[in-house]
């Protein structure tokens, strides 16, 4: 096993319509959990190292979705506090190229 690291921040809710289609396009979401801190304790995973993340979260069914998206990679969550009701959240149209 590689060092320890421990990252801290806000790891964050993304929604994004699915395939290029616009949000008016679209009857559904496709759902991601990120955010900079996050996305380097994946990535410390990835690489073999003990990568710790701490955050608070809710303790409701999209904070324990964020918990379980975080250990599906391999970060530990052990230092994870729950409390409060509200996970930061974004929209993300990707875009494509030239449309009408």
């Amino acid at each position: 096993m590689g060092k320890k690291i421990v990252t801290f921040g806000e790891i964050m809710l993304r929604l994004s319509s699915p395939a290029n289609t616009r949000f008016i396009q679209s009857d559904t979401f496709d759902v991601v959990y990120g955010g900079g801190e996050a996305n380097v304790a994946v990535s410390c995973a990835n690489y073999g190292h003990e990568a710790y993340f701490v955050t608070k979260l809710p303790k409701h069914e999209i904070g324990q979705s964020a918990v379980n998206a975080l250990r599906k990679y391999g970060v530990r969550t052990d230092f994870i506090a729950r409390g409060g009701n509200r996970v930061g959240i974004y929209y993300l149209e990707s875009g494509v190229s030239m449309r009408p």
